[in-house]
């Protein structure tokens, strides 16, 4: 029986503790809650166009679907990896290349 991670595309999860060393580091956060795709891969991609390499974009989002599809949008642009807080809350965080 596959599991769910051979059926998805999501990006590496972070643990609390990382997620919110990251949080504190990051360059540009967008806050998402209550928008659906496209609108929060349309606004990651402008978000990377506003920060520099090596930098950090942090997306917090309540949109489930938003967890594949924004890495997946930005594709090469930004290393991705999402945290999962258990209550419906989401952060995806985008180091740009």
């Amino acid at each position: 029986m596959p599991s769910i991670d051979d059926v998805t595309d999501a990006p590496d999860e972070l643990s609390d503790e990382r997620a919110e060393e990251l949080l504190e580091e990051a360059d540009l956060v967008q806050d998402m809650m209550g928008e659906v795709c496209p609108y929060p891969q349309v606004e990651a991609k402008k978000g990377l166009q506003k920060i520099d390499s090596g930098e950090l974009l942090v997306q917090e989002t309540d949109h489930v679907p938003c967890t594949e599809n924004v890495p997946r949008a930005v594709g090469d642009d930004a290393e991705a990896r999402v945290w999962r807080s258990g209550d419906a809350k989401y952060r995806i965080y985008l180091r740009k290349q």
